[in-house]
């Protein structure tokens, strides 16, 4: 009888290594991409420490945080829009007409206050317009904010006739953009506060797994009795307040509101998105894997700056990094997705 009780406990330990081990795997292959990012986030600030000189210093720390801000606010309502596997392309265009617009509104004498609630609440209606159209009318969303870019763009262009229009600085508004609280900048504040409701919403809210949903099996979402439709134009608001709240950011950092500000914007905010692990066909999302991403962004355009490479260069490299991460995701989604089903 020993033996066989020898045998079977032995059995059994194999068995539990066994699930211990699957466990494993199964975890590594759902954050793969999460943790690579990682390493190379690290990697990069090992090297431009090392190769920059004022790279590690505070003062430069705080500034490309505040750099980073807009960009982080943007891409965390973005993961959502890609995780149902639409696009917002017209966020670059909504930063410069709300900027645009909060310059002019408190150059005519609004109150900061009132100035402010109506720039979010512009942002907000474009958003509702993008996804009215994406969800309700089922006009790719490519299409949809493709037309939006060039309407907001030219709006913003419009209304400042191709100037920059200075913002008081005696306003207490310009502290959102300039301010700090305990040495910190107020945007750096407000993107990691705007980031961690994003992750608290879409890993553990209901909500949060209507947009995984819609974009894995939108139709098996809607016969489980889902407003498909409501989800997804919920999510275009997001960006377009998102955006709203970017152009704020910008234009207060400035002290001036220009039609040309968020050129290129949507590019990296995408790029942020996609390059933290979040799948361009929907169905697959990580916060983290966001914040990341554009950390990393950040990192890459401030470290050649300060090592006096052309910003000009800045562009290419982001070119670049948006086609290795959607490379990178289709190959490491298809070698784990067998582990995570």
């Amino acid at each position: 009888m020993t033996p066989t009780k020898t045998a079977t406990g032995a059995g059994t330990s194999r068995r539990v290594v066994t699930t211990r081990s699957a466990r494993a795997s199964a975890h590594i292959g759902r954050h793969a991409q999460t943790i690579a990012i990682a390493a190379v986030l690290v990697v990069l600030l090992i090297f431009f420490a090392f190769s920059a000189d004022r790279f590690a210093t505070t003062g430069n720390i705080f500034n490309l945080l505040r750099q980073i801000a807009p960009t982080l606010v943007v891409a965390t309502a973005m993961t959502f829009v890609i995780s149902t596997s639409g696009i917002d392309l017209s966020v670059g265009s909504t930063v410069a007409l709300s900027g645009s617009l909060l310059a002019i509104v408190l150059q005519h004498g609004w109150n900061p206050t009132l100035a402010l609630v109506a720039i979010l609440a512009l942002g907000a209606l474009i958003g509702f317009v993008n996804g009215w159209f994406s969800s309700y009318q089922n006009i790719p969303p490519f299409i949809v904010t493709l037309a939006m870019l060039s309407i907001m763009r030219g709006t913003a262009l419009r209304a400042t006739e191709g100037y920059s229009t200075p913002i008081d600085g005696d306003l207490w508004i310009v502290q959102i953009g300039q301010g700090r609280i305990a040495g910190v900048p107020v945007p750096a504040i407000l993107a990691v506060i705007i980031a961690l409701v994003g992750w608290l919403v879409l890993t553990r809210t209901p909500f949060g797994r209507y947009v995984i949903g819609l974009g894995s099996n939108g139709e098996s979402l809607r016969r489980a009795g889902v407003n498909t439709r409501k989800v997804g134009l919920t999510v275009y608001v997001l960006t377009g307040l998102a955006a709203a709240v970017a152009g704020v950011l910008i234009a207060t950092r400035l002290s001036s509101g220009s039609s040309n500000a968020g050129s290129g914007f949507e590019l990296e905010v995408i790029t942020a998105v996609v390059l933290g692990g979040t799948s361009l066909f929907g169905g697959r999302a990580s916060m983290l894997g966001t914040i990341l991403g554009a950390l990393t962004l950040g990192v890459i355009a401030n470290g050649l700056v300060l090592l006096h490479v052309s910003p000009f260069y800045v562009q290419i490299v982001q070119g670049g990094i948006l086609l290795l991460a959607i490379f990178a995701n289709s190959k490491v989604w298809a070698k784990f997705g067998a582990i995570r089903k």
